[in-house]
């Protein structure tokens, strides 16, 4: 993965206090990853960058939509996406991306770069499973959704399920179930 110089941030040069930076994302971003799940995005990321005296605060904001297909009937959609995340950058020995939450990057550091960052943050916050709104609330007309009703279970009746004969035996244990 290449880093790109438009995300790296020189915080050498920053006055302690709060910064903003806001980045605008479409697919251009995403094919430096080479993820290809949406066929198109447009999202803004609003980002905090609070410089103390030993430490640096960043809080991303990622708010915009990404076009996706329905898993259900592979129909395109926009699909809304908004989530944050809060990173603490603190100076250390050596570099230490364990933690989720908190980046250790060496005395000698300059520069942070979040790309990686922004990428992971609308990645996880598109859910797993994307359907259609028109699926939800029955107004998508589609092909597959009327294939899908045909070859659907149908339910049975109750009326046929009295009238049936049943083994004697279970006719015992169900009236079991109700001498209670």
């Amino acid at each position: 993965m290449i880093q790109l110089k438009e995300y790296t941030i020189p915080f050498v040069g920053l006055k302690q206090g709060l910064h903003r930076f806001k980045y605008e994302i479409d697919n251009t971003f995403f094919e430096h990853f080479e993820y290809d799940e949406f066929n198109a995005a447009a999202i803004t990321i609003d980002l905090e960058f609070n410089k103390k005296a030993t430490l640096l605060e960043l809080e991303f904001k990622a708010s915009g939509t990404v076009n996706v297909n329905c898993d259900v009937t592979n129909e395109p959609f926009d699909l809304p996406v908004e989530d944050d995340f809060f990173l603490v950058i603190k100076f250390g020995q050596e570099f230490n991306d364990e933690n989720e939450e908190l980046l250790i990057i060496p005395h000698g550091e300059y520069e942070v770069n979040v790309q990686q960052y922004i990428y992971e943050l609308i990645v996880l916050g598109v859910p797993s499973k994307r359907v259609h709104p028109g699926v939800e609330d029955g107004t998508l007309q589609s092909d597959i959704l009327e294939k899908l009703e045909e070859l659907s279970p149908k339910e049975k009746n109750k009326e046929t399920n009295d009238n049936e004969e049943t083994d004697p035996r279970w006719d015992k244990l169900k009236n079991l179930l109700n001498d209670k």
